[in-house]
């Protein structure tokens, strides 16, 4: 990764992709009762499966129905539909906080987590990673010289906090052998964002953002739209979402969502990097139980 695709944005390592505006914007956001943060580090899986439940069941464009923060500002939270949901991968300390709001914290473990970002760097053109190894990748996630820094930092942010009565903390691991206690909402969700179906509409989706700006000015004009659509296409509304087209109309080498699978580690990891990554986890977890969440990884 040229390093110069990066910046420190009142301490977070973070990609010149997200503009430093909308970062430092969505950092000083104040939210109001009712707001709903969706948090995860970076990783296409938890990042995308989580949320796309959202945005698919309400019919809307991912920018309109849950505004992604980093990328499109504090106006997107401020004018957004109420009750209002958002996507951050902020750590706690830098997140939007008021104890009137709620936080859904998404964790995945960091052999996966690793591994999904890695391919999304090496697909993104901003990072200037396509030819990247993921040894020299992983030398990186593990010295936190990636977007949004360090992996346990951000993990062990979010942690600390699980049992507060604002914040439901989950692991992606979890959340389809959770989903199953309910048939009925399984099902709902499963033809909402089959993970192959959820690929296929995302990686055209992103595209379909690029002229859906043309479709929102042209709506924004017309007096005959109700309140509650012409909040949904406030002026303040356009303006992210053109940084959002920004973000995604850059050039991608692959799929913006891979497998979602669980132990997909285990095709990249050789023994050599099973034994730096323990060394991380051990540097970065000694006095906290965090790992337990994942019982199946090594971690000794």
């Amino acid at each position: 990764m040229a390093s110069d695709a990066f910046t420190y944005i009142d301490g977070l390592y973070i990609g010149k992709a997200f503009p430093e505006d909308a970062v430092r914007s969505t950092i000083a956001y104040k939210p109001r009762a009712g707001d709903l943060f969706i948090v995860t580090y970076p990783n296409r899986s938890s990042t995308t499966y989580s949320p796309t439940a959202t945005y698919r069941t309400t019919r809307r464009t991912p920018s309109c129905a849950l505004p992604f923060l980093e990328i499109q500002g504090a106006d997107a939270a401020a004018h957004a539909l109420k009750p209002g949901a958002f996507k951050t991968h902020l750590p706690f300390w830098m997140n939007p906080y008021s104890p009137d709001a709620k936080y859904i914290y998404v964790a995945r473990n960091p052999y996966d987590c690793c591994v999904s970002f890695y391919h999304h760097t090496k697909n993104f053109d901003t990072y200037h990673y396509e030819d990247g190894t993921f040894d020299d990748f992983l030398d990186k996630f593990v010295d936190g010289k990636v977007d949004f820094g360090d992996y346990f930092d951000h993990l062990l942010s979010w942690y600390e906090h699980r049992d507060d009565r604002n914040v439901l903390f989950v692991t992606f691991e979890d959340i389809k052998p959770k989903l199953r206690d309910d048939e009925a909402l399984l099902d709902k969700i499963v033809n909402a964002v089959s993970f192959e179906n959820m690929k296929d509409s995302l990686n055209s989706k992103y595209d379909a953002v690029k002229t859906k700006v043309d479709a929102v000015e042209q709506r924004s004009s017309h007096k005959s739209d109700s309140p509650s659509q012409a909040r949904e296409w406030h002026p303040a509304l356009l303006k992210g979402f053109e940084a959002f087209k920004a973000y995604f109309s850059q050039p991608m080498k692959g799929n913006f969502a891979r497998k979602g699978a669980v132990g997909d580690w285990k095709e990249h990891f050789s023994d050599d990097h099973v034994a730096k990554m323990k060394h991380y986890i051990a540097s970065k977890t000694a006095g906290s139980d965090v790992m337990s969440l994942w019982p199946d990884v090594p971690v000794d």
